[in-house]
């Protein structure tokens, strides 16, 4: 099925999709603050630039989007036009995902995700539900956390 939408215009749209301060990072941040818990943002000097860095705590936390990391749910879809494109794309966040968890544990972080399918659409979690995961997890000695949609 061709795109709705010609090329410049696609191009554009897809240039306004932010890398930072995503709706589902927004929502974490505000609601781990109100918590008490404080935190650096996009550390550089990590691997992945993890979403919030807790240092005190030891402890990362990503707010992964379901599309652009290829998570098996209702929010992911891979696109009809050009899947090449599209399959490439996805498999290499992954492969960066892996490889960003992996150094971090190596390095003695402890690494949490909380998928956007947790916090948004249908199979989306009660906010105080996944704030209250988190703030556990954050507060525990667990090493790893991960939060999806029900």
């Amino acid at each position: 099925m061709p795109d709705v939408v010609d090329a410049a215009t696609r191009s554009r749209m897809m240039s306004g999709i932010r890398g930072k301060n995503t709706k589902p990072e927004m929502i974490l941040r505000q609601g781990l603050h109100a918590r008490g818990l404080r935190y650096r943002l996009h550390a550089k000097d990590l691997p992945g630039k993890p979403d919030l860095v807790f240092p005190a705590r030891r402890a990362v936390l990503f707010a992964h989007g379901c599309f652009w990391h290829g998570h098996d749910c209702h929010l992911f879809r891979m696109p009809s036009t050009r899947p090449d494109f599209w399959q490439a794309k996805i498999a290499r966040n992954q492969v960066v995902d892996t490889r960003s968890t992996a150094a971090l544990e190596a390095a003695g972080w402890r690494v949490g995700v909380v998928w956007e399918c947790a916090l948004k659409g249908r199979t989306r979690l009660p906010l105080e539900a996944v704030l209250d995961e988190c703030e556990a997890w954050l507060r525990g000695s667990e090493p790893a956390l991960e939060i999806r949609g029900a």
